[in-house]
């Protein structure tokens, strides 16, 4: 059987609508590039909408469906199929985000499908090195709420095709260009690293910093400690900057002591997240 007739075959053995029956066989999906996950099965609402002329940005000029984007080898479990003309949307559940928030969905033509289940994506943590030269690789880029791959996703442009020629911050979103907070260490990582900050706050080793003064948390970093609550993270480049992607300012390096007083004027420093509550922060160390 060729692999054209072979993935029709799969295809249609996938339930076009609801979830599968006791009857049906469990199919996979393995990224073949990078891939956007989406807590909508409505791609064309979020990337063209009905003019087909604008994503859908929420009024903090956010793109609040996206969740994601995959790395190339994830391994998707398919539960649902949306057919669309010529492709699918698939709802799927994935190990590298294992996170009970809104259902997720993938477009087919990202993806290879699969019968039996794949191995899991190779997941190699990149020396420190390495990793600080990829997070200074992404200084000066923009802001992207779930984006984790800066250079953002061109086949997006060609799948949603704009009804007419849209401007430079338009093709952003459309793209996908950018990363957020957690998603610039993930990135710098190679997808190693939690995606989140609800996994950050638990990740490593947490520091003994509960008590203590600026002076004497500022020289206990390392590089690539992380600061981080449960919505955001700054990631210390060295004992004068920390470099970390927001909103306003898209990823950016700032004072590692102005920026950490910053911090500490708002919040408490604890040791472990959850032997309190209230805003407060942690510093988690997680490489040597």
């Amino acid at each position: 059987m060729s692999k054209l007739k072979l993935f029709i075959y799969l295809i249609l053995l996938i339930p076009a609508s609801g979830i599968y029956s006791q009857e049906t066989p469990t199919l996979y999906a393995v990224a073949i590039k990078y891939t956007p996950v989406l807590n909508t099965h409505d791609f064309e609402d979020v990337f063209g909408g009905p003019d087909r002329d604008k994503v859908k940005l929420d009024e903090q000029g956010l793109i609040r469906e996206m969740e994601f984007i995959a790395f190339p080898s994830t391994v998707f479990e398919i539960t649902e199929r949306i057919p669309k003309d010529g492709y699918s949307i698939f709802k799927i559940v994935t190990s590298d985000y294992p996170y009970e928030s809104s259902p997720l969905y993938i477009d087919s033509r990202f993806v290879e499908v699969r019968s039996g289940r794949p191995d899991d994506r190779n997941k190699v943590m990149p020396e420190r090195n390495e990793i600080i030269e990829n997070i200074l690789s992404l200084d000066g880029g923009n802001y992207m709420w779930g984006g984790n791959y800066g250079d953002g996703i061109d086949e997006l442009l060609n799948y949603y095709r704009p009804a007419s020629e849209i401007d430079a911050k338009e093709k952003t979103n459309w793209c996908l260009q950018g990363v957020d907070c957690s998603g610039l260490i993930y990135q710098a990582t190679g997808g190693a690293t939690p995606r989140n900050t609800s996994s950050l706050i638990k990740y490593g080793e947490g520091l003994n910093i509960e008590g203590k003064s600026l002076k004497e948390i500022a020289e206990m970093l390392k590089p690539l400690d992380l600061i981080v609550w449960s919505g955001h993270v700054i990631v210390a480049l060295d004992k004068n900057t920390v470099i970390e992607s927001s909103p306003e300012d898209g990823v950016h390096r700032s004072d590692l002591t102005e920026r950490l007083n910053e911090v500490m004027t708002e919040r408490t420093a604890v040791n472990d997240w959850t032997s309190t509550t209230g805003k407060r922060f942690v510093i988690r160390r997680w490489i040597e």
